[in-house]
């Protein structure tokens, strides 16, 4: 990350995470995309209107006449993997960090929060032309390893298609569990999509979209020269208000379409930019998950006792 040695850049990221991630989602960690669970628990008196009656314990309604359920307890020792886009493209960034930086800071958070909940936390990185494997650790010490490794490595110069890398981690790792797929996104949907599609099939998927504010929209600074960073061609151009313009609706037809391709595949959906606070976005979406699942809870309670 970008600024003083890799050592303090990490010690950085590890008090930004503990302390204002942590703070942000004070209270019971429930993970980043709170699931129903699998594994039976204790019983309780059934309340009306609140519990499932599907999850009734008949047997001890009948031993103590009166009615039980017996409770879901959230699955443990699983294992979440990452997909992080360390491509040529993620170099770029004209706000507060680069995406490269972004992307790094969002995979140290996902690994602390499995880690709280005893996951064992693993990693794919695209990186020049290869995909690196990193296999999957319960906590911190494996986590912060990774994280030095990717301060450390050198600016990627080549890409490697984000389709094929998910299917890689799919054929790979075949249990239940959380995906997150880090990715600025950039390709046309068609190219990621139907492998999103298969993985949100079998597990929980994340996708985490990395946004720079010039991706969206180009300043009025005349003749400027500019760079494919995964292809090295390069073209002289004149960012006249016309061509300012197209550019704007032609990244805006673009992220819609990521939105769309990402709602489409089952996967949930979470934008972290450049220019914001990332730890106050990320943290807002996990808030807004545990609600939303705390209500189709409720909800799927009310219509079963009806």
């Amino acid at each position: 990350m970008s600024g003083g040695t890799p050592e303090h850049a990490l010690r950085r990221l590890e008090l930004t995470v503990v302390r204002r991630l942590d703070g942000l989602l004070h209270g019971a960690h429930q993970g980043l995309i709170p699931g129903p669970g699998s594994e039976l628990g204790d019983t309780r008196v059934y309340v009306p209107g609140e519990d499932d009656v599907r999850r009734m314990d008949w047997a001890v309604t009948a031993r103590t006449t009166t009615p039980h359920v017996r409770d879901l307890v959230a699955d443990r020792e699983l294992e979440t993997w990452a997909l992080a886009d360390l491509s040529a493209s993620m170099e770029f960034g004209t706000a507060d960090v680069s995406k490269r930086d972004l992307v790094i800071a969002a995979l140290g958070a996902i690994g602390f929060l499995a880690s709280r909940v005893g996951d064992r936390f693993g990693a794919y990185i695209l990186h020049g032309e290869d995909v690196h494997r990193y296999p999957a650790r319960p906590g911190r010490p494996p986590l912060y390893g990774l994280l030095q490794s990717l301060i450390n490595a050198p600016p990627s110069t080549g890409s490697v298609e984000l389709g094929p890398a998910i299917e890689m981690m799919a054929a790979a790792h075949r249990r239940r569990g959380l995906r997150v797929v880090v990715s600025d996104f950039i390709d046309d949907p068609y190219v990621w999509e139907p492998a999103l599609r298969r993985l949100a099939s079998r597990h929980q998927v994340l996708a985490v979209e990395i946004v720079d504010p010039r991706e969206l929209d180009l300043p009025d600074v005349g003749l400027v020269t500019l760079t494919d960073p995964e292809t090295g061609r390069t073209r002289d151009i004149r960012l006249s208000r016309e061509v300012r313009e197209r550019y704007a609706r032609a990244a805006a037809a673009q992220r819609e379409s990521n939105r769309i391709a990402l709602r489409r595949s089952g996967a949930a959906h979470l934008i972290l930019r450049t220019d914001r606070d990332w730890v106050y976005d990320l943290a807002q979406f996990v808030l807004r998950q545990r609600r939303t699942s705390h209500l189709m809870r409720r909800m799927a309670s009310r219509g079963a006792a009806k």
